[in-house]
């Protein structure tokens, strides 16, 4: 069987769901590559016919696939077209964010033959408490690129798209995690919760190093930046927690200093694998 386009759809406000994708549709190398980011815009009503291919690569946050991603999406059919899943994370749990995707597509027409579980930096990473930070590294996209290999052997077996078989996702194999650190971090979060801990809702502007350059304001997945006489203001409501204004501000005018940073970077140092099924 033989495959001539591929229809590449992300959602990545830091650019790591956006590097995977790109990486694996490279081992592919299927010439035919329409790439759509909808970092910044809804998909619309979009029908990816059954000689073509799609591969979804969207971010977790906290254990799901980021909302906005999915609602992003929403137009997305098929009757019976290929499709590979990817879901990135930030080094914690995925949960059931790859089963949920494969839900939300299977309704809407596609054929899920493949699914990969892909580790990013997360998105409260700092300097202070760093969380898999610098991923996809190098050695992340070699995986990726081969993954695409092997996606495109699977390809070139099949005889026609009937046997292009699917792929039950819940089998993936799931990351090893050490049990005493995800302990510590359940009773913590259980403490926070007794105690009515509040949480803070948006990134933090230091007066002093922001120039009002508005970067921030373009950078913002929802538009929940704007620029106001004392500044940027951030409308939290809309505000999805993506931290791309703080990770890209050119002043390092943007923090975001949430307690679930130390948490997450003190329970979860392992660096997990990524995982594919096929």
């Amino acid at each position: 069987m033989k495959i001539e386009n591929v229809h590449l759809i992300t959602f990545s406000p830091t650019h790591t769901s956006k590097r995977v994708g790109e990486a694996i549709v490279r081992g592919l190398g299927i010439e035919n590559i329409k790439t759509v980011d909808l970092t910044f815009q809804e998909l619309g009503e979009y029908e990816i016919p059954t000689t073509d291919m799609a591969l979804i690569s969207v971010p977790v946050y906290g254990g799901k696939v980021a909302p906005l991603a999915l609602q992003r999406l929403e137009g997305i059919r098929s009757n019976g077209a290929p499709v590979v899943l990817v879901v990135v994370y930030g080094n914690r749990a995925y949960e059931k964010a790859l089963q949920q995707l494969d839900a939300f597509v299977s309704e809407r027409g596609f054929k899920v033959i493949s699914g990969g579980t892909f580790i990013g930096e997360h998105s409260y990473s700092t300097s202070r408490n760093p969380i898999a930070v610098g991923r996809p590294d190098a050695d992340d996209l070699q995986f990726a690129e081969e993954y695409g290999q092997k996606l495109l052997f699977k390809i070139q077996q099949a005889t026609d798209l009937e046997h292009l078989y699917g792929v039950d996702v819940l089998r993936i194999q799931r990351p090893s995690q050490p049990i005493f650190p995800m302990l510590r971090f359940i009773w913590q979060l259980s403490q926070w919760r007794k105690q009515g801990v509040v949480m803070p809702r948006t990134p933090q502007v230091d007066a002093n190093l922001c120039t009002h350059c508005g970067a921030c304001v373009e950078l913002c997945p929802t538009k929940a930046i704007s620029m106001g006489e004392e500044g940027c203001v951030t409308e939290k409501e809309q505000c999805i927690k993506c931290c791309a204004c703080v990770k890209m501000c050119p002043q390092k005018a943007r923090s975001f200093d949430t307690p679930y940073a130390p948490l997450i970077s003190g329970n979860f140092k392992k660096r997990k694998q990524n995982r594919i099924i096929i």
